[in-house]
Formats: C-alpha cells, sequence, structure tokens
C-alpha cells in the first residue's frame, strides 16, 4: 500500500526495511514459539495487514496445524491454539501447487485471495473465500513455506473488509518474506536441536547431568520460596561392569537402555518428573511437588521392575526428599549428598527396596559428615 506521493524507490526501501526487521526479529527469538509469533507478526507489518497466521503441514496426518495466530484475531481463536487444524483436502492448492508444479520446474510464489469470490466456487477458493467471510476479513495472501526442499507450511495475511485488496507486487513480497521466514525457522530448529543434544543423554534419550543441574536448582529455589517438595531418587545399576566384561559393552549399552525405558516409565508416575542418567551406570529421579510417600512408593517400584530386567542384578537405590526430616535444604548440594548415601547404604546393604533419607538413622550423618572433597563418591563440582 503506497503513500500518497511516495515514488517506487520509496516503496522499495520500506520493503526492504521490513525484510531486514523480520529477519533481525527472528534471529531475536529463542524458541520456536517466539520464531513463529516473530514471523506472523513481522510479515503482517510488512504487507500492511492486520491479522497473521503461521501454519505447517504435518504430511502423516494430512492436515495443515496452526502455530501461531497474530494481529486481530477473530472470535475463538487463540494466538498459540493447541489443536486447530484443517484438512489438506479441504486446500489441495497445498498439494497441487507444492508437488506438481513446484516439482515440474516452477516456484512456490504466493496467491491472494478475496471475500468478493463467488459463494459457489469451487475447490480451495471456496473454502478460503468461506473462512475469510466468517472471520470477516477482506482479503489475505498466502505464501508457501519451503524448509530443506520440502513444503513445511504457509504464512497467511489478511486484511480487513473495506481496506485495499492484496495485489500482485503484494503475493511477490510475500513470496520475498516466506523465504526469509523460512530461513528463521530454520535456525531455530538448528538451536533447538542443539539444546536438545546438550541436555539429552545420546544413549538412552533420558535427560543428561546437565539438564539435572539446571532443573534441580530451579527446584530448590522452588521449596526455599515455596515450601514445595522436593525429591531426588538416585540409582545405582548393579552388574552393568560383569556384562560388560562377560558379553561386551554392546550388550551392557542394552542393560542401560532397558532401564532407561524402566526409570522413564517410573518416572510418569510422578507428574512432571525429570528421568536421568548421571553417567556410567548412575541414574536418577527428580521431582518438584509430589509427597515423599509418593517418591518412596516409586522407587520400590522401580526396584522391583530393575530386578527384573533380564542381564542385570537389580540397581540400589537411594530417596532423599526435603518432605522427610533430613534437615535444611538450602543447596542442590546438599540433597544430591542424601540421596547419594542413601543409595550408598542401599549398596553396601544390597537391600531390594530404596533407603530414604532420614528414615534411616545413618544416611543423614554419613551425608553430613566432613568428607575431603577427593573422597567423595561424586564430585558436584560448582554446587555450594
Amino acid at each position: 500500500m503506497r503513500g500518497e506521493g511516495e515514488g517506487v524507490g520509496g516503496a522499495e526501501d520500506v520493503r526492504l526495511r521490513a525484510v531486514v526487521s523480520l529477519a533481525q526479529a527472528m534471529a531475536a527469538a529463542h524458541t520456536p514459539r517466539e520464531s513463529w509469533r516473530a514471523a506472523a507478526l513481522g510479515a503482517r507489518d510488512a504487507l500492511a495487514g492486520n491479522f497473521a497466521a503461521l501454519s505447517t503441514w504435518e504430511r502423516e496426518l494430512g492436515r495443515l496445524r496452526v502455530l501461531v495466530n497474530a494481529g486481530e484475531r477473530a472470535a475463538g481463536e487463540e494466538e498459540f491454539p493447541e489443536d486447530e487444524t484443517y484438512p489438506v483436502h479441504q486446500f489441495p492448492e497445498i498439494t497441487e501447487f507444492l508437488h506438481e508444479r513446484w516439482a515440474g520446474g516452477g516456484e512456490p510464489n504466493a496467491w491472494v485471495e478475496t471475500a468478493a469470490g463467488p459463494d459457489d466456487s469451487a475447490g480451495y477458493c471456496h473454502e478460503r473465500v468461506t473462512a475469510l467471510r466468517r472471520r470477516g476479513r477482506g482479503c489475505c495472501v498466502v505464501a508457501p513455506i519451503v524448509l530443506h526442499g520440502r513444503a513445511w507450511g504457509e504464512l497467511y495475511v489478511a486484511r480487513p473488509l473495506g481496506a485495499p485488496v492484496f495485489d500482485a507486487s503484494d503475493a511477490d513480497f510475500a513470496t520475498v518474506l516466506a523465504s526469509v521466514a523460512a530461513a528463521g525457522i530454520a535456525q531455530t530448529e538448528r538451536l533447538e536441536e542443539v539444546r536438545r543434544l546438550a541436555f539429552t543423554d545420546p544413549l538412552t534419550g533420558l535427560a543428561n547431568r546437565r539438564a539435572v543441574d539446571v532443573r534441580l536448582d530451579e527446584a530448590i529455589e522452588a521449596h526455599r520460596r515455596d515450601g514445595v517438595v522436593v525429591s531426588l531418587v538416585v540409582c545405582d545399576l548393579n552388574g552393568l561392569k560383569r556384562v560388560n566384561d562377560t558379553r561386551g559393552h554392546a550388550v551392557g549399552d542394552r542393560l542401560l537402555e532397558r532401564f532407561g525405558s524402566v526409570l522413564s516409565l517410573c518416572g510418569a508416575m510422578l507428574p512432571g518428573a525429570l528421568a536421568a542418567r548421571l553417567g556410567g551406570d548412575e541414574f536418577c529421579l527428580l521431582t518438584l511437588g509430589p509427597s515423599a510417600e509418593e517418591v518412596v512408593r516409586v522407587a520400590s517400584e522401580l526396584c522391583l521392575r530393575a530386578g527384573e530386567l533380564e542381564l542385570g542384578e537389580g540397581v540400589a537405590c537411594g530417596v532423599a526428599s526435603t518432605g522427610d526430616p533430613i534437615g535444611p535444604v538450602r543447596s542442590a548440594r546438599r540433597l544430591f549428598r542424601l540421596a547419594d548415601a542413601a543409595q550408598y547404604r542401599a549398596k553396601a546393604a544390597r537391600a531390594p527396596k530404596p533407603v530414604v533419607a532420614g528414615r534411616d538413622d545413618a544416611v543423614v550423618p554419613l551425608a553430613d559428615a566432613p568428607v575431603p572433597e577427593r573422597a567423595e563418591r561424586r564430585r558436584f563440582r560448582g554446587r555450594g
């Protein structure tokens, strides 16, 4: 929409600034949601619309799923909808345009729809036109988003009834914006993958020690602030060395994976629990909220299931919970030392059930005894 007295060069400058602004906003996004919202709002502003949406094509389900609705939303439209989806058979241009025309050598250009279309128009036009009228919009421009050489989804920008209708130059510009959005989405996905790898154990797929450190610090802060119960279950998988020595490390890895699955299953019994592999044969469950009794019950189930694994020799399990009489817990280090001391007692006694700090009289004194750093069974780097 060119202002009065604005030349072609001026309009190009405005659009160039809009492209730069969109790229910068997406580069500044830290999460997928922030990236989606930046893409939608940037395209809305660049095309002088009042509403924009970003959707992704879920091929395996045959549907278009809306990720974000930005701007002046109609009744029933949520900013980040949980279940706003549309069967792609209602929008055959997605498959026709991106698979037939594009695969045949064309380009995935944007196109314009208006609410002024006839009521009996066929195919996707009817669906788009109906949606525009239902939501009080006068026109829209739809730009395919292509990622890694495949159709990923679409960028949709609308204007209200009475506003100037999008034209061919707007569609061309929307195509450029979709390309910029695609680059931003790809960057966000790469960053998410890096974050996922940084906090995931590659063998078991569970959280790793780094993830536990971060979550436990947050949990201890919530406990100090609000008195929420924090519990830690530390497990040492028995028999792993014997399996590695007699049957090879590939079989030992299989034992670790199977126990990881058991730990994940038991962790699912506690809302919001984090199941993690600390390293080697050591694992843990971290919970924020469930009572100490609930955690001990699940830890007992974990011991029972671990004892049924074909290759292993059960598990030594220690529990420390702020819901038990263990004294003040002001740091992650103290809770870890308590759970570790309980696990040490369980291993020494070959206990078939978890040993619980505050219920076994020897655990708290063992954890609180001044032990030289070099003699600690596990180092707690950075924990005070």
